[in-house]
């Protein structure tokens, strides 16, 4: 008969399994390979074949069919001014080139902060190629962590920074989680936002990052069944934002309170460096 620990370690290898599989999808985060702010004027983008512009209103690429640009969703080729518009925080896998079957590079339309952007997404990036999942700790069951979530009576906007020193954002406050960590000395309370209608979401700080850790990570866990304020929180489960494996991501940080003090040591490492980097 399997006990509880063997059966959290089983699901545990079952989580990082579909993460990694996950991360690894064809033009996925790993893929990324630029970001470019778009103008209001067309302009040419760099190794990116058209014209781009953007306003408030909509995107705009103009290009011809020797372009060799196609619409990712029809695969129709591009031939004239095709346009686009979005809601912000909204993004778009709009078209594609490239390589011998014309889909090599993916350009997906991002709207941020109201400006409009394109990013690439190369099924070459070494990043892509070379990733074997990513490194995490050793499970841990002394952090998977019973807790209480008190909820806001109305979600609060934090005005946070992103990844990118272009984008501001804003993380919405849905409640605080009360939590005591092994080896800390007090409570913490973190501020969390909702991930889905059944499920919170915390990002946060710990001694950790830029050690053996990234910036930042996060955690999500179900929300406490009705009339209860009882969660749990499985570090193991931390993973990193995109932000973490390129340089093209605009994540949340996290809001400036959610600081815990001791480190915790479980959930996902530092990505590895592309093998091109080493």
């Amino acid at each position: 008969m399997r006990n509880p620990t063997d059966e959290a370690l089983a699901e545990w290898r079952r989580f990082r399994s579909d993460r990694d599989r996950e991360l690894g999808q064809e033009h996925g985060w790993l893929t990324l390979t630029s970001l470019h702010w778009l103008t209001a004027d067309p302009a040419p983008v760099e190794h990116v074949p058209g014209l781009w512009s953007g306003s408030e209103a909509k995107a705009v690429l103009s290009a011809s069919v020797e372009d060799g640009l196609t619409l990712a969703a029809a695969g129709t080729p591009v031939d004239g001014t095709v346009t686009a518009t979005l809601a912000d925080e909204e993004s778009l896998l709009w078209v594609r080139f490239g390589g011998s079957d014309g889909g090599q590079v993916v350009v997906e339309l991002a709207r941020r902060g109201g400006r409009y952007a394109i990013r690439t997404h190369d099924a070459a990036s070494p990043v892509f190629t070379g990733f074997r999942g990513v490194p995490t700790f050793e499970f841990r069951p002394d952090l998977v962590v019973d807790a209480r979530f008190d909820a806001y009576p109305r979600p609060v906007d934090v005005p946070i920074r992103t990844a990118s020193p272009a984008v501001d954002g804003v993380h919405r406050t849905v409640g605080e989680l009360a939590l005591r960590l092994p080896g800390a000395e007090k409570e913490y309370r973190l501020q969390l936002s909702a991930d889905g209608p059944d499920r919170l979401e915390l990002t946060f700080h710990d001694p950790t990052n830029n050690q053996s850790t990234a910036g930042w990570r996060k955690v999500a866990f179900a929300a406490p069944q009705p009339g209860t304020s009882a969660v749990t929180v499985d570090f193991n489960r931390a993973v990193n934002y995109p932000s973490a494996f390129t340089p093209y991501g605009t994540c949340p940080m996290p809001v400036g309170s959610n600081i815990i003090g001791v480190p915790v040591e479980a959930g996902e490492k530092l990505p590895e460096a592309p093998p091109a980097d080493r």
